[in-house]
């Protein structure tokens, strides 16, 4: 019976998981069709000749019926096929894994600053509930839900680096450091100590301080929330009475027993403030001038550039899901329970 019932749990599962995928292309099908946008004007221009018109939109596909073009856009999905950059003329595939890993990186070392800042500011929230630390707390997640982040951004910018000089400028590298890293990983701080080279590294280092910083604020009221709510939660048990009464230090009552126990939902919590920043991060980059798939999605739609707006978009929404399902299934392997 619990192998039947499991099998039962994979298979609904799985097709959560293909239902999701299928209307992630819906959305970004029908999104690509209702945009004021003429994809074969943005292919050819706009003084082509009526016949290179029709020509183009039938080698398009777009003189099809509704429904065959959406299946014609699914097939062409599930083969890696998102059509060709228009900005670029590279396939939009190519570009998106051109880019997507200096995303990776900033989501990355945003999620870091959102760890190790917000679960100990959640933990101390929650035994200080009612008091300065508490309120504190709470308004620095207050701040870091409310202004937006292309504000908060520029005003990092202007103070960091332009008043203060405290921190480089946009981009991810200085400029006569550009080129000098062939790319391994994409990732360029790991590319730079792969190939030995020190100064690119910190050079790198030093350009991601101040976007990851500012992405990773919202992680931190994220997760510094969470973690408040759980742990409040489970300091109203009772073994936490117990360890008390038994003599047991404060510090190991809260940071091992009552943090310990929490640690199942708070990996969930982490995994979705992940996703959120790999799909967030789109002003990020914008505002810091970051290669990277946020920037690269701006551009296009700037240029009206249809393809690569939607390849981006599905990409992020793939992310998303997958990211949902492992931390689903990350909750089921922690927890019995679940299971």
């Amino acid at each position: 019976m619990p192998g039947r019932r499991h099998a039962i749990r994979g298979a609904g599962l799985l097709v959560s998981v293909a239902l999701t995928v299928l209307g992630l292309l819906l959305v970004t099908f029908l999104i690509g069709r209702v945009v004021p946008i003429d994809p074969v004007i943005a292919v050819v221009g706009d003084r082509v000749s009526a016949d290179t018109y029709a020509r183009v939109r039938q080698e398009l596909g777009l003189d099809l019926p509704l429904w065959q073009q959406f299946l014609r856009y699914v097939g062409d999905v599930l083969q890696g096929d998102f059509g060709t950059s228009v900005l670029t003329s590279r396939p939009v595939l190519e570009d998106i894994l051109r880019v997507f890993p200096a995303t990776l990186e900033l989501a990355t070392a945003a999620l870091v600053v959102g760890v190790l800042l917000g679960i100990p500011a959640g933990v101390m929230a929650a035994v200080h509930r009612g008091r300065w630390p508490d309120h504190l707390i709470r308004v620095i997640g207050l701040i870091g839900h409310s202004i937006p982040i292309f504000w908060l951004g520029l005003m990092a910018l202007l103070v960091f680096y332009a008043r203060l000089d405290w921190a480089p400028g946009p981009g991810r590298v200085d400029v006569f450091y550009e080129g000098l890293v062939d790319p391994v990983t994409g990732v360029i701080t790991v590319d730079a100590l792969l190939a030995g080279e020190s100064d690119v590294f910190w050079s790198a280092l030093h350009h991601l301080v101040l976007p990851a910083g500012i992405l990773g604020l919202y992680s931190v009221a994220y997760i510094a929330r969470m973690t408040r709510s759980f742990m409040l939660d489970q300091l109203r048990q009772e073994y936490i009475t117990t360890a008390r009464v038994k003599g047991m230090s404060e510090a190991r009552v809260i940071w091992r027993h009552a943090l310990g126990n929490i640690a199942v939902p708070l990996t969930t919590v982490v995994a979705l403030s992940y996703a959120s920043l790999l799909e967030g991060s789109v002003l990020t980059e914008t505002v810091f001038a970051w290669p990277g798939l946020g920037l690269y999605i701006t551009n296009s739609l700037l240029s009206a550039d249809m393809n690569a707006v939607l390849g981006g978009t599905l990409v992020v929404g793939a992310v998303f899901i997958g990211l949902n399902l492992l931390s689903d299934l990350l909750y089921r392997l922690l927890d019995p329970r679940a299971r």
